[in-house]
């Protein structure tokens, strides 16, 4: 009686659902046959029956909430009938083929778009993930439904997140905050990405989520009456000067404001643009004439007016912005716009989507340049791993915008320098750039560029790019472009070593190599997982293989005389026991696959402690230098492919049982806090090495070396000091 029950609850809450989206879909779209959605909805409930969500509920629900999420956007009823289907391919015996016997080519299409790889054996889950949002990248570029039914997917799937495992929660919030909320800001989507963005920052961070909760709700009832006196003298202001406006008010979002605390080291008190007045008119002109009026009436803050209409953002993004201080100096921000503006803010390329036969109308077009650009940049990128963290760069929201000496505007990352600038020009312009000069003034290469600067490039024919820019360029246009010079010269270079160490290992056997065949070579090429050849060369030359190994594989008379080497061998031992001393060797700790001669030693840039994940790189006479996967250098370094070399942590836990880790607490200045810092570390059973501290303006930084375990004994000790009160950050320095 009870299944019965649930049924009949099932069955109403799904009729429900269904409704509602169908009135939806009438009143947005009243000229569309809505029979499709109908017809997938039908089809949607044979499909899942029997299957429930980790929340219990049925799991019809999921595919008709993204469905209601695609109405809202005014999608139309391909890509609400894509939404309701997005999961059949994936989680039950539907195939795509049926789908397209069904519903057609352009539902088939986007479809297959969203459906995750999951037949394909990967190594890791990161190379999976990496992979499935290439995938969804390319299938973009055809049918931009294919991202809005993905970010409708997961926008539901963290309205409902509570109900999965915390490990679960802590993975999908950070894929959210890295890649789905700065793709909606790309797009301009500005309602999806402030509710992905808090959302996920609940999810991944909950400690300062709650801090930053509490301080805004204990502004929040001072902040309405202010919000509500000011609105009252703006909209008198305006009736004044005969202007038609509508004036609302908001709170700075969650995320947003802990973005802002943790940048630039402040509490909320300072967050200029924490209250923010928005005033939408009806025409361009009347924006510019309620910013004099804005400015009249209160003292605006120096370099805080952000005019976005005469200088759109990438995104399309267009709105007069300044901060103001009222008389008694409580700061706030005014945002000021059209309707048309209004809109595309709120919704970005949802806002006027036109889809006639499949075809792309050309404001749209224009609109999805930059995704066209990014997938074209990505192409050449074979590592899924390097895919995801150039993606995450060319999906970073902030921007600065650089002029050309004819008043061209370049658009590029925050912090970029004179050689992003220079491969945005052209690809011969960066390899050839030799100097620049900002504002008619020369800097060094490695410069920052800001908003407004002017830029002029200095090249020298003949010039060639150094691998020491990677550390330093911002865009993944240039990255790339360095990387593929570098990796072809390099790897020309590495393969001229290989062959010459190898001649002289042959000529120290006296073995004539010219009577060697190349089958023989293909043949250790083959024994060693390489194609060619020259893959083993290079390796030899990089370092990864060792020329006398590989000779004794391809010579009998090699393989006899090794033997007779025992005191080179002591010698070589010796050796590397010193280089083991100077640059820390962690044989017992970390293990390499296929070599167990190899000294190992963790990287002083990012020093990885038991626990992270970890890649290993073959460096010129050191040994492999293993670097936690999340150290920046790790981008920069992997250009060489064959320098890369796969590492894990050894099973043995027990040896090494200390890493000295560097942390830095953003804290009050009051009494007791040293105290209770210590307390959490002592209480965590770890050894303090050094501290230092440093205070200004009731402010103090914190600056603690102390022996860590593993990755978990860190947690506990950051999520530990992060609960006291007055505590705003905790971070870890790589470097110490």
């Amino acid at each position: 009686m009870a299944t019965l029950r649930e049924q009949i609850a099932t069955n109403v809450l799904t009729v429900t659902r269904f409704r509602d989206l169908m009135k939806r879909m009438q009143a947005n779209r009243p000229a569309d046959d809505l029979e499709l959605v109908k017809k997938a909805y039908d089809y949607s409930l044979h499909v899942h029956t029997g299957q429930s969500r980790a929340s219990g509920e049925p799991y019809l629900v999921h595919p008709l909430e993204v469905a209601l999420v695609l109405a809202e956007m005014k999608m139309d009823p391909i890509a609400v009938a894509a939404g309701l289907l997005h999961d059949s391919v994936e989680d039950t015996s539907v195939t795509i083929v049926d789908i397209r016997k069904e519903f057609g080519e352009q539902v088939a299409h986007i479809v297959e778009g969203v459906t995750k790889i999951s037949k394909i054996d990967f190594a890791t889950k990161e190379e999976q993930q990496a992979e499935n949002l290439r995938k969804m990248m390319l299938a973009m570029v055809d049918d931009i439904r294919v991202v809005m039914i993905k970010l409708a997917d997961r926008l539901h799937n963290m309205r409902t997140l509570e109900h999965l495992a915390p490990d679960r929660q802590q993975k999908i919030a950070k894929e959210t905050l890295e890649i789905y909320g700065p793709i909606a800001h790309r797009l301009g989507m500005g309602k999806i990405r402030g509710e992905l963005e808090d959302l996920g920052f609940k999810y991944l961070d909950p400690i300062a989520y709650e801090q930053v909760k509490q301080a805004v709700e204990s502004h929040r009832k001072v902040g309405e009456a202010f919000l509500s006196r000011v609105e009252g003298v703006v909209r008198d202001k305006l009736k004044e000067a005969g202007i038609t406006a509508k004036v609302e008010s908001r709170t700075k979002r969650f995320y947003s404001i802990h973005k802002k605390l943790v940048r630039q080291r402040i509490n909320v008190d300072q967050v200029y643009d924490l209250y923010a007045m928005r005033i939408i008119t009806r025409s361009v002109q009347d924006c510019y004439a309620v910013l004099g009026i804005i400015h009249n009436v209160w003292r605006p803050v120096p370099g805080r007016i952000k005019d976005f209409i005469a200088m759109p953002r990438p995104n399309f993004y267009q709105s007069l912005h300044t901060s103001v201080i009222t008389e008694d100096g409580t700061p706030f921000e005014v945002q000021i716009r059209t309707e048309e503006m209004h809109k595309m803010a709120e919704e970005g390329i949802a806002a006027h989507w036109k889809y006639k036969d499949g075809a792309v109308s050309a404001q749209d077009e224009q609109r999805l340049a930059w995704l066209r650009q990014v997938v074209e940049w990505q192409r050449d990128v074979s590592d899924p791993n390097e895919f995801l963290s150039t993606l995450k760069i060319d999906l970073y929201p902030e921007e600065v915008y650089i002029f050309t000496p004819k008043g061209k505007v370049v658009v590029l990352p925050r912090d970029s320098t004179p050689i992003d600038f220079a491969y945005s020009v052209h690809t011969e312009v960066g390899h050839t750039c030799v100097g620049a000069k900002v504002n008619g003034r020369m800097v060094p290469l490695r410069h920052k560029l800001h908003s407004g600067d002017i830029v002029e490039i200095m090249t020298q024919p003949g010039h060639k790019p150094s691998r020491d820019w990677l550390a330093i360029v911002k865009s993944s246009r240039s990255r790339n472009k360095i990387k593929h010079w570098l990796n072809i010269h390099q790897r020309e270079r590495a393969i001229e070593i290989g062959r010459k160490l190898i001649e002289k290992e042959a000529r120290k056997y006296r073995i004539p190599l010219k009577e060697l065949k190349e089958e023989e070579f293909l043949r250790i090429a083959s024994d060693y997982g390489l194609g060619r050849p020259d893959d083993l060369m290079a390796g030899i030359g990089y370092g990864k293989y060792s020329a006398r190994q590989v000779l004794a594989k391809l010579s009998p008379a090699a393989g006899q005389a090794l033997p007779e080497q025992e005191e080179a061998k002591e010698t070589e031992s010796a050796v590397t026991s010193v280089v083991r001393r100077v640059f820390g060797g962690d044989h017992n700790a970390i293990t390499v696959k296929g070599s167990g001669d190899l000294l190992v030693y963790r990287a002083r840039c990012c020093n990885p402690i038991r626990g992270e994940g970890i890649v290993g790189y073959v460096t010129r006479g050191k040994g492999v230098a293993v670097h936690a996967v999340s150290c920046p250098n790790v981008v920069n370094l992997m250009y060489e492919p064959e320098r890369r070399i796969d590492v894990s942590w050894a099973k043995d836990e027990s040896t090494p049982n200390a890493y000295p880790v560097k942390l830095t607490v953003f804290c009050d200045d009051r009494y007791g806090m040293l105290k209770l810092i210590t307390g959490v570390i002592g209480d965590a059973k770890s050894n303090i090495r050094n501290i230092e501290a440093r205070t200004a303006n009731s402010q103090a930084v914190v600056d603690i070396i102390l022996d860590i375990s593993d990755l978990k004994h860190l947690e506990t000790i950051i999520n530990g000091l992060r609960k006291i009160p007055g505590v705003r950050d905790v971070q870890r320095l790589q470097k110490i």
